[in-house]
């Protein structure tokens, strides 16, 4: 169903994406075509790409000619100054909306980063301790496994845990499973899904290797609650996203019906059985294939570029969220160390040293999504986002860091002013 994560670093020319299909819970495949919206001549844009930064807009406009996905927006700040804040539009569908570089999209598993960010704060603030026991923390039982107790929140940062979605599923995935193992009706809760699990023996000794893990994410979302007496979205909020004057950010719903004002519409060729109620329908993907509340935490967030951009400024230099030992330890190196390309996690974000800097970067992958952010070396920092995932029969999507990346070397005279007062 999902096609996640940034596996290797987009310093230079190089990307290696690699793509990790939840097979359990893994969608059927249809004709691409059975969902395409009528492809306008030209790719429609809006808001500002200047002059000496064409060839950034060039590269969004022939990703999603070759790939006919239908919305898309770029953001690029250069030291901290938003330089390029655009829309693109590929489609004569009036089903598909025009919209704006501030239009809403779902992050997927950029949100991951964000839900760091927030454990990161009440660590800072005395709240929380990073080697606590996660079982301990929410009053989990280890009757299933126990070594569920030596399961830290650092672990859960890093995947670390000892839950793989390649072993035993993807507990954000299954939810008919779920369901049916606890004799609950759909749709099921967040309590439902850890209940399930706790009962379940973990797939690995925590902290003996790293597998991606959306199931350790909702629990870093329960511990923000736990932790701050607020319901998660409201601390992100309140603390994490108002004070670098974020506004728009929210998590998002399952259905299209409650979509938020002013968010995309997600286009799949994916199908599944409801996960919101027990009546069987085949669905589209997007819209009932999965629980985007559940999700929250670890894929749930709805975001512009403009405020991804504007969000990594968190990470570039202590303020008025994380300091400097906050920031350090969001890409601090696991107990495992590093992987053969010299890579790793740290907490929500991949991070590579190259000379002088800590690259981090990211992806994220949903039925109807797909997003990528990159901080690199020389203070330039994009976020890009469409609202067609990689599917059967699409051309790969892993080309986009790397064109984006070749295009930065030529960039010969940076623009000087700054659009964030423009996309407030």
């Amino acid at each position: 169903m999902t096609t996640n994560d940034s596996q290797a670093s987009p310093t230079g020319g190089l990307s290696r994406r690699r793509l990790l299909v939840t097979g359990a819970a893994a969608l059927p495949a249809l004709a691409l075509g059975n969902s395409r919206p009528a492809f306008a001549a030209t790719v429609q844009t809006a808001g500002v790409a200047p002059a000496a930064l064409v060839g950034f807009d060039n590269v969004m406009k022939t990703f999603i000619v070759e790939r006919k996905i239908s919305c898309a927006q770029l953001a690029i700040t250069k030291n901290g100054k938003l330089v390029l804040a655009r829309a693109y539009r590929y489609s004569d569908d009036p089903a598909v909306p025009k919209f704006t570089p501030t239009s809403l999209f779902r992050l997927a598993s950029l949100s991951k980063h964000i839900t760091a960010v927030a454990i990161m704060r009440l660590a800072q603030d005395g709240k929380l301790s990073l080697g606590a026991s996660v079982a301990t923390l929410l009053g989990l039982p280890t009757t299933g496994d126990a070594r569920l107790a030596n399961v830290t929140v650092w672990r859960l940062l890093q995947h670390t845990g000892g839950w793989d979605r390649d072993i035993s599923g993807d507990l954000l995935y299954m939810d008919h499973t779920i369901a049916g193992a606890l004799g609950v009706t759909l749709p099921i809760s967040r309590d439902h899904i850890i209940q399930y699990a706790s009962a379940r023996p973990l797939d690995f000794a925590p902290g003996s290797r790293y597998a991606y893990s959306n199931y350790g994410y909702l629990l870093l979302g329960m511990i923000v609650e736990k932790v701050s007496g607020l319901s998660y979205e409201s601390y992100v909020q309140q603390k994490i996203l108002a004070p670098v004057g974020i506004t728009r950010m929210r998590l998002g719903r399952t259905l299209k019906e409650h979509a938020a004002t002013g968010e995309i519409v997600y286009e799949s060729a994916q199908t599944s059985k409801t996960v919101t109620d027990a009546s069987g329908e085949r669905v589209p993907a997007p819209y009932g294939g999965f629980s985007m509340e559940n999700r929250g935490p670890g894929g749930g967030w709805l975001a512009s570029a403009v405020d991804l951009v504007r969000f990594a400024r968190i990470l570039d230099a202590p303020g008025a969220v994380l300091n400097a030992t906050s920031i350090g330890r969001m890409v601090a190196k696991p107990e495992i160390g590093v992987t053969a390309g010299g890579s790793w996690y740290g907490a929500g974000l991949w991070v590579r040293q190259v000379t002088g800097h800590l690259n981090t970067w990211h992806s994220g992958g949903l039925p109807g999504t797909y997003t990528y952010t990159a901080r690199l070396q020389n203070g330039f920092t994009y976020a890009a986002l469409f609202n067609r995932n990689q599917e059967t029969g699409s051309l790969s999507f892993d080309v986009l860091s790397p064109r984006m990346n070749a295009e930065i070397g030529g960039v010969t005279t940076w623009p000087t002013t700054d659009l964030f007062p423009r996309y407030p």
